[in-house]
């Protein structure tokens, strides 16, 4: 069971949108409330990119050629969107609106923040939660947050 404690900050986010939330209520009831919310305007690749794959000649005499690997437009964007939201959190750490996160990612986004959340950061993580919830409303975000067993940050 994740402990948020009274004024905490609970991070929720993905590649495509981050939502900051505050516990206004206490650690055995909190009360989530909406602070802030980023969005990615992230179309998809095939939208992003117009070009075909490039080819490669593989020798010069043979002839054989083949493809290279497209551009991931997409998954490009949700690396930058990642990045800027974690100076988000840094900034609020900065400004000490943020004494204790807790932050909540699917794992591979989480595993992102990881690397890019500086050290002073890192040090006011109380719990990370490897789940996705950005698409849920607030109240059940609380549920799934207060009911989910919260790992201890990453050194």
């Amino acid at each position: 069971m994740a402990t948020i404690p009274h004024h905490a900050m609970v991070f929720v986010g993905d590649g495509r949108k981050a939502l900051f939330l505050r516990n206004e209520g206490d650690e055995k009831f909190p009360n989530l409330k909406a602070e802030a919310v980023f969005e990615s305007q992230n179309p998809a690749t095939h939208l992003q990119g117009t070009d075909r794959p490039g080819r490669v000649g593989k020798e010069m005499h043979s002839g054989q050629r083949s493809a290279v690997e497209p551009t991931d437009w997409h998954d490009i964007e949700e690396h930058r969107f990642t990045k800027q939201v974690a100076a988000a959190v840094e900034l609020a750490v900065r400004r000490g609106t943020a004494n204790a996160l807790l932050i909540v990612a699917p794992p591979r986004t989480l595993a992102e923040l990881r690397t890019a959340f500086h050290s002073d950061v890192k040090r006011h993580i109380v719990a990370e939660i490897a789940k996705d919830l950005t698409k849920l409303p607030v109240w059940e975000i609380e549920k799934h947050v207060v009911a989910a067993p919260a790992a201890s940050p990453t050194p």
